[in-house]
C-alpha cells in the first residue's frame, strides 16, 4: 500500500489545499493530512478546529485520514508508515522553499521521496494568509475556502 502524508498548517484549508488533497488521494492508496501544530505560530483556529474542518471537508474521499502532529515532519511520516511527503506548490516561490525541505527531510531519512504537486491554476493565488486578511476586512470567501467553513471563518471575525 502506498501511503503519503500531506502536511500544513491549513489554517484555514483553502479550495487549493482541498485540490492537492483530492488529486492526491487519487495518486496514493492512502493520504493522511498531517495539520502541524507550530508553537512559533499564532493560528486563527485551534488545532482541534483545523483537524475538524479537514475531516469535515474531506469526508466525501474514502482514503483520506486527518490527524495532527508537532515536531519532525520525517517521525510523523514514519509513526503513519508513508513513504512519500506531498507537498502542494503554486508559485516558483514555494519551490524554493519546499525543496530546501525535501533535501532536509531526504537528509534526516533518505527512505522518504517528496512528490511536489502544483494547484489548479484557478487556485494559484489563495493562500490561508490572504484569506484570514481578507476575512479581516469583511470580504467575500466564495470561491476560496470549502462553502461549509466560510461560516466558520466569519465567526472568528464576528462577521456573520
Amino acid at each position: 500500500m502506498r501511503t503519503a502524508v500531506y502536511p500544513g498548517s491549513f489554517d484555514p484549508v483553502t479550495n487549493g489545499h482541498l485540490d492537492i488533497i483530492e488529486r492526491s488521494s487519487r495518486v496514493f492508496d492512502k493520504v493522511i493530512v498531517g495539520v502541524l501544530n507550530n508553537a512559533d505560530k499564532s493560528p486563527l483556529f485551534t488545532i482541534d478546529e483545523r483537524v475538524e474542518m479537514l475531516r469535515g471537508v474531506t469526508a466525501h474521499i474514502d482514503n483520506v485520514e486527518v490527524d495532527s502532529f508537532t515536531g519532525l515532519l520525517v517521525d510523523f511520516a514514519k509513526m503513519k508508515n508513508a513513504s512519500v511527503i506531498v507537498k502542494g506548490l503554486r508559485a516558483v516561490k514555494d519551490f524554493e522553499y519546499e525543496f530546501q525541505m525535501a533535501l532536509l527531510n531526504k537528509a534526516l531519512n533518505p527512505e522518504y521521496e517528496t512528490m511536489f504537486m502544483m494547484t489548479d491554476s484557478k487556485y494559484s493565488y489563495i493562500s490561508s494568509s490572504m484569506v484570514k486578511e481578507l476575512a479581516g476586512f469583511h470580504g467575500d470567501l466564495t470561491g476560496l475556502v470549502p462553502a461549509e467553513i466560510i461560516h466558520k471563518i466569519t465567526q472568528k471575525y464576528k462577521i456573520d
